[in-house]
């Protein structure tokens, strides 16, 4: 009975997540979007769905196994149902992404970019080609027939192959044409325009002469998903004494799970598609055919080849982020202690906070740098600055998360570093993933006391994303926020989960139950309480109750999600008070901001932590509260200037489908106004420069004569 009347007013978190790809999706038919861009929303759409069904509709596999069925606890879904009703979702998707990306190649046209097919290659460009096929791709080429004496064999995750059904002495076979991750996604052909050609799409048209003792009878271009998300505290938890050893095992085992998706380019034959079906064990409801690539990252990569004055015409105009500490004559660490600093990226350039790392490697008054890492960029600063400071005799602490999903190897390589510059590291815990964004360094004051910056921020130490992910980064000499690192770190040292503190609040101890009760708080308010959460996706079952009740209540909630949110807005009697907002633009959503109550008296977190069940019982993450005024009116400033955006702002309607904000009449994206503030704080700070240097020469000017 609970699930039936929860199902009012909460929505399935797989839907959810769906509907949030397809609002990526849609702004590859903006008009307000530049040609090339739409391209990448496509792409992303791709990869997006590629790992949705890696994990989540792997992992519902996983569950419909189970003896014991697992209900969605917001709809009373059973795993099967769950699979139906994506299965059910996706040929429109994929009919949608089809369309669009025949219309942008099209577009693409007019700056002599062609996707071309190998029948509109001409005759110079086919022995172009050929010769390149001849050289480069054939060599690779492992084709087998599949028979008594060929088993099927395994198809690996995400990687092209070509299907054949052949003929020959009126027998029919099989055949697969693995296209190998070494060969290169596409080949450009010489000559003036932007020319290329998809590396399936020749191996695709060379296969009457790979198989040229049979006959073609049909052929297709396929792929598979498999289910990646192999528990990293599964059955193998007890063989490793080393957790890095166990996580290196889990990577290998991953290769080889079961299927849950198969695409192909071709529509399959009934003779095909069912002897594939039945090789892979797969359900045809799992089955997509799309006339698009199955892969897309080319869309990336071929940027590398398209000239700079073509770029500028096909691309988002090229932004430049405000950095702090251009004229770097104070030391960061001198200018927090007097005021607490605010970075929003991608607005705010991150190496104002890789220097203030940079600083504490070389400063003799540093005595030691703790931090917490998720995700690092490649070839990551952070890295090398944390290492330098290793080498110069600080004592540099580092928990370095090892589950990190699809890091997992890059995380595994920088520990092996760490280690060997002399950083003490930390993997974590078996159970709990270390999602917290936490930087602490300690130093000594003028009269020999401890001294300590503190950094908290709602998104990874990385550089590359950085750029594209919008993202708060709060840096402070607050000494209780201090001393609450201090001792943070000091209970991860020891496996302690249920640390207590004065400011800072953690889950899986604090965080849901500080939060709650600062949600009854606005609650006994009535209709002069206000709650207000930024996040990128919400399914905790406690707080969307909890927000239900406040709505019954007369407090009014705003929320700001990204992608999941399995609470229905604007149902009768339960969630009438609340609205759902979603952006989707040139920067990926991802800060998390938590506001509750208006005014001075507003209590204000940023932190790590979506309200989600895995983040607030089963990670380890940390909100801080903001005490500076000017930073806390900035950052409901920059709230306002997101809630009046009615360019990219859409509104969740009481079905869960996201509509264009009407009653906004605001002709600017909140994230163009953000980055033209950066661009004007840019210039204000130019000028400042140029008319410091002028008056320095007019003064030695007058001091000369």
């Amino acid at each position: 009975m609970q699930v039936k009347e929860n199902s009012l007013y909460m929505q399935n978190r797989e839907i959810s997540w769906l509907r949030f790809n397809e609002r990526v999706l849609s702004e590859a038919d903006q008009a307000d979007v530049a040609t090339y861009e739409k391209f990448k929303f496509v792409s992303i759409f791709t990869s997006n769905l590629d790992e949705f069904f890696m994990v989540r509709v792997g992992s519902l596999h996983d569950m419909s196994y189970m003896k014991k069925i697992a209900l969605d606890s917001k709809t009373g879904m059973t795993p099967k149902e769950q699979i139906s009703a994506i299965l059910k979702m996706l040929p429109d998707m994929y009919n949608r992404k089809d369309t669009l990306y025949d219309k942008i190649v099209e577009e693409q046209k007019e700056y002599n970019i062609f996707d071309l097919k190998y029948i509109d290659l001409s005759k110079n460009q086919e022995k172009y080609i050929n010769s390149y096929y001849e050289e480069n791709i054939k060599p690779i080429l492992s084709p087998q027939i599949v028979d008594i004496r060929h088993p099927f064999p395994f198809l690996n995750n995400l990687i092209l192959y070509v299907y054949i059904e052949l003929q020959k002495d009126g027998k029919t076979f099989f055949g697969l044409v693995e296209i190998p991750n070494s060969a290169p996604d596409f080949i450009l052909l010489p000559g003036e325009a932007i020319d290329y050609i998809l590396i399936e799409e020749i191996v695709y048209n060379k296969v009457e002469e790979i198989f040229n003792d049979f006959e073609i009878i049909n052929k297709s271009v396929i792929c598979v998903t498999r289910n990646f998300d192999l528990d990293a505290d599964s059955e193998l938890a007890d063989e490793f004494d080393d957790y890095k050893d166990k996580m290196k095992m889990i990577l290998k085992k991953r290769k080889r799970q079961a299927v849950v998706r198969l695409e192909s380019n071709q529509r399959l034959n009934d003779n095909m598609k069912k002897f594939l079906l039945s090789k892979l064990e797969l359900n045809e409801q799992a089955y997509f055919y799309t006339t698009s690539p199955m892969k897309m990252k080319f869309v990336f990569d071929l940027l590398s080849v398209i000239p700079s004055a073509k770029k500028e015409k096909i691309l988002y105009p090229e932004f430049t982020p405000y950095y702090y500490n251009n004229e770097k004559k104070t030391l960061l660490i001198d200018a927090i202690e007097k005021k607490d600093m605010l970075l929003s990226y991608p607005y705010d350039d991150m190496q104002t906070f890789i220097d203030l790392l940079s600083e504490a490697a070389d400063d003799d008054r540093v005595v030691s740098i703790k931090i917490t890492i998720y995700r690092l960029a490649k070839n990551s600063k952070i890295a090398k600055n944390l290492i330098r400071a290793a080498e110069n005799g600080k004592n540099v602490t580092v928990l370095l998360e090892l589950k990190a999903r699809f890091d997992e190897e890059n995380n595994i390589d920088y520990s092996n570093l760490l280690y060997q510059s002399g950083c003490k590291i930390l993997y974590g815990f078996e159970k709990y993933k270390v999602h917290s964004k936490l930087c602490q360094i300690t130093y000594r004051g003028r009269r020999g006391e401890y001294k300590y910056i503190t950094q908290i921020g709602t998104g990874n130490y990385n550089e590359s994303t950085s750029k594209i992910y919008s993202d708060f980064s709060l840096i402070t000499a607050n000494r209780e926020i201090g001393l609450d690192a201090t001792d943070f770190f000091n209970y991860m040292s020891v496996g302690n989960l249920n640390g207590k503190y004065e400011y800072l609040v953690q889950s899986p101890s604090s965080l849901k139950d500080k939060f709650l009760k600062l949600i009854d708080r606005e609650i006994q308010k009535g209709s002069d309480g206000y709650l207000f959460f930024k996040m990128n996706s919400f399914t905790d079952k406690d707080f969307i109750k909890k927000l239900s009740e406040a709505s019954q209540n007369n407090v009014q909630v705003i929320l700001i999600i990204r992608g999941i949110c399995c609470l229905l807005p604007g149902v009768e009697g339960k969630t009438e008070n609340v609205e759902v907002r979603s952006i989707v633009g040139r920067f990926l959503e991802h800060a998390r901001v938590f506001q509750f109550g208006r005014g001075e008296q507003a209590d204000l977190y940023i932190g790590s932590a979506d309200l989600m069940t895995r983040n607030t019982e089963q990670r380890v993450e940390i909100a801080c509260p903001i005490f500076d005024l000017d930073i806390k009116k900035r950052i409901e400033d920059y709230i306002k200037q997101q809630l009046n955006d009615g360019v990219k702002g859409r509104k969740m309607n009481s079905k869960g489908e996201y509509e264009l904000v009407t009653n906004i009449h605001n002709s600017v994206a909140s994230q163009d106004y953000f980055m033209s503030l950066a661009n004007r704080k840019r210039m204000s700070q130019a000028d400042n420069i140029i008319n410091k240097k002028e008056t320095n020469n007019l003064f030695r000017k007058l001091f000369r004569k």
